[in-house]
């Protein structure tokens, strides 16, 4: 650990990365957090009652292959 330290410490500039990762971090967070919440309320109960929609355009068989109709 003390290589990758040493080698750290001697790169010019190296201080702003943290800085860089912690605001793209915090940017994607937001615009997630943004998006969730102004979502179209119909398409969140559509997505979430998916999986049990027997409408579906194929199923699977025991073996997981798909069975045409």
């Amino acid at each position: 650990m003390k290589i990758v330290i040493n080698t750290l410490e001697q790169i010019d500039g190296i201080e702003i990365y943290p800085i860089i990762s912690l605001i793209i971090f915090f940017t994607v967070f937001a615009v997630t957090i943004y998006l969730a919440l102004t979502a179209d309320k119909s398409y969140i109960d559509e997505m979430k009652n998916m999986p049990f929609d027997n409408n579906n355009d194929f199923q699977l068989d025991n073996n997981n292959e798909k069975v045409n109709q």
